[in-house]
């Protein structure tokens, strides 16, 4: 298998359909979440929907590069999460994801291994590939995160 379609699939595992590593994914765990739960508050932990849109932020400002944009995101607005107040903005939010993950991950798999050493945007940055892995390792640990203030929010 050829290394883009290695590492597309192990964002893919992350995201949609992966039990391999953390034994759940960001579909699993979303899925059955009402969007009072995504927004509700333990402590000082961030939410389940500030989570969610912090990764969704990442993988849009990164594909937007892969898409010949530029790199536009910046840290600081990294969870400048707009006000959950319904159903359909928790629905809204969640299908950003998947559907910026599936372009992500399909952008991915057309890398030959010449790009995914280029480096990404500017040389400080480093590869493609130190990106793409960068990625996939930052939506773990907001995975385990999101498992375990789910736990606290339905126990």
């Amino acid at each position: 298998m050829e290394l883009s379609n290695q590492i597309s699939n192990r964002f893919r595992e992350v995201l949609f359909n992966g039990k391999w590593i953390a034994n759940t994914n960001y579909k699993d765990q979303l899925s059955n979440v009402t969007w009072e739960q995504a927004t509700h508050k333990v402590r000082s932990l961030n939410t389940i929907a500030a989570l969610t849109y912090h990764i969704n932020y990442y993988v849009a400002g990164v594909l937007n590069v892969f898409e010949g944009g530029s790199l536009d995101i910046r840290d600081k607005f990294s969870f400048d999460l707009p006000e959950i107040k319904s159903k359909e903005d928790w629905d809204n939010l969640r299908n950003d994801l998947w559907v910026n993950s599936e372009k992500f991950a399909k952008h991915i798999e057309k890398m030959s291994e010449k790009k995914l050493e280029e480096s990404f945007v500017d040389e400080k940055y480093g590869s493609y590939r130190r990106n793409i892995e960068g990625m996939i390792e930052h939506s773990y640990y907001h995975l385990g995160q999101i498992s375990l203030i789910k736990k606290m929010i339905t126990s």
